[in-house]
């Protein structure tokens, strides 16, 4: 398996945590970039809730054109920040194949970590209330559910099982991601 096990003496690396709502993109963002910052690193978190708030785009019904021209947005930016030499790890959604093609062929050093956690449990976690509110049909255009996402094919790594039937922790799982 292939890891970023070089994250501390590359200059200008992506590592792109992805998966549906309550995966646990944003808790193992988190925790990457603090492991970092234990080895020395000084990484950047972009976290898509946080972006989304920055730049002052609405969450509600969001179309594929939206959500993949927001994605695009944050792939730039990823792409200009590892440009200047930042280490940035960003847990966001962006469940495209063209945001995944794209992120492989212009990102340098780039890591892709999906989080392949079963619908059922996303739903019995359900922290933001999403598919409470979408059972409910307060909300539309929720992936996985009534939009189609389009799931990593070339993951560098894939996260599932063992978070669901806690056999491997966030700590575990981290080090993973940083090939230790």
């Amino acid at each position: 398996m292939r890891g970023v096990e070089d994250i501390k003496t590359l200059n200008g690396s992506v590592c792109w945590i992805t998966g549906l709502s309550g995966a646990g993109k944003s808790t193992l963002g988190s925790e990457v970039v603090s492991s970092l910052r234990d080895e020395g690193v000084i990484p950047i978190l972009l976290d898509g809730d946080d972006l989304r708030s920055l730049l002052g785009v609405s969450t509600s019904e969001f179309s594929r054109e939206e959500r993949l021209r927001l994605a695009f947005v944050y792939a730039d930016l990823c792409r200009y920040l590892a440009s200047q030499g930042v280490v940035v790890v960003i847990a966001t959604m962006a469940l495209f194949k063209e945001i995944h093609d794209w992120n492989r062929e212009n990102l340098p050093n780039y890591f892709e970590v999906f989080l392949d956690i079963p619908l059922k449990v996303l739903k019995e976690r359900d922290s933001k209330g999403l598919y409470e509110r979408f059972s409910r049909g307060e909300v539309h255009n929720v992936a996985g559910l009534d939009f189609e996402a389009d799931f990593p094919s070339h993951a560098d790594l894939v996260i599932g099982v063992e978070i669901e039937n806690r056999q491997a922790t966030v700590k575990e799982i981290v080090k993973r991601i940083l090939g230790q």
